[in-house]
């Protein structure tokens, strides 16, 4: 049987009726779409590189999904990173403030911190400090923090005189002790800086400081001590330095000078002792507070967390290559031996 095509006209006519009936449901799926609520959006600001976070945000995450958040289904998280660089810092900042985020989660210290203040004072702001926030600038007081910003204090300033009687215990012999700060951030500085003298006339110690920020400066601080015959080194709380980690543990074990620090990753990473809180778990408390201001909490009305889990980290293997031998006192009470 021979077949016939359709006239021209009349099939670009059933073309025609067949577009009209799926042009209805197309534009309904397009108006579906464009109705649909934006996801909120964290902006994550950190003064590190994103390799050395990632336990870090791994626990954030966690937390996250715990406060009913996951990243990519009913969250999005921006992230910008100053690379070690702390001037970055305001111009990351204003950035996520253009953005617009719903919420800036300040990692790394009051650099980080204080950064985010300057650049907005009106989208909520989870900031991890060392020290003080309240004489810091940040909150009116850790009740009733009173702005746009609150967060966690994990207090790893207020133990660098405990840092410096442990490293004491650890090397009696120790009579000069180096302080290792970074110029660069001079609220962290201050804070390492503020008790430590005391603490060390009190227990007959002679304390030099020596600044460093960059990786070449980090070098020479571990010569010259090496060249002026300090006993041991203390590492100011910093997150230059932990992000570092491998460097001042190496350069530590080059140079034989027993070393104390609040990092764990350093300790970890050849580093001979550590104590300051369990890093991880304010991690998990920013995003806690993260997760509670998306659905409407106001940081004005959010306490100031206060870091509850400490830990005491030793590397025997490291204390064997220094010839050092831990006393049993400074084992029984570590959280955690390294062998």
């Amino acid at each position: 049987m021979k077949r016939t095509s359709l006239p021209l006209q009349r099939r670009e006519f059933i073309a025609l009726l067949a577009g009209a009936a799926t042009a209805p449901s197309l534009l309904s799926a397009r108006a579906a779409r464009a109705q649909q609520p934006a996801l909120p959006v964290i902006g994550f600001l950190d003064p590190r590189t994103p390799e050395v976070l990632g336990d870090r945000l791994r626990e954030f995450r966690r937390a996250l999904k715990e406060t009913g958040y996951v990243e990519g289904e009913n969250v999005s998280i921006t992230y910008r990173y100053a690379e070690n660089d702390l001037d970055r810092l305001p111009g990351l900042a204003a950035e996520l403030v253009r953005r617009p985020v719903t919420v800036i989660v300040a990692s790394g210290g009051p650099a980080v911190a204080l950064a985010a203040k300057a650049a907005t004072t009106t989208t909520p702001i989870v900031f991890a400090v060392g020290d003080d926030p309240v004489r810091l600038g940040f909150v009116k007081s850790l009740a009733r923090p009173g702005g746009n910003l609150t967060g966690v204090n994990f207090l790893n300033i207020e133990l660098t005189a405990k840092r410096l009687e442990l490293l004491r215990e650890l090397v009696p012999g120790a009579a000069r002790v180096a302080v290792l700060v970074n110029p660069g951030n001079p609220a962290s500085t201050q804070g390492t800086l503020r008790d430590l003298e005391g603490a060390a006339r009190g227990i007959g110690i002679a304390v030099q400081t020596f600044n460093a920020g960059t990786a070449r400066e980090i070098d020479a601080v571990f010569a010259a001590a090496a060249r002026e015959r300090i006993d041991a080194l203390l590492v100011g709380q910093e997150a230059f330095f932990s992000a570092r980690r491998l460097q001042p543990a190496n350069m530590a074990a080059r140079h034989a000078l027993p070393m104390i620090s609040a990092a764990r990753d350093i300790t970890e990473a050849g580093g001979l002792m550590n104590y300051g809180t369990n890093i991880l778990d304010v991690y998990r408390q920013i995003g806690i507070y993260s997760g509670r201001i998306l659905k409407g909490a106001k940081p004005a009305d959010l306490p100031v967390e206060q870091s509850a889990k400490f830990e005491l980290v030793i590397n025997a293997q490291t204390a064997r290559m220094l010839g050092i031998t831990v006393p049993p006192t400074l084992l029984a009470t570590a959280d955690e031996v390294i062998e």
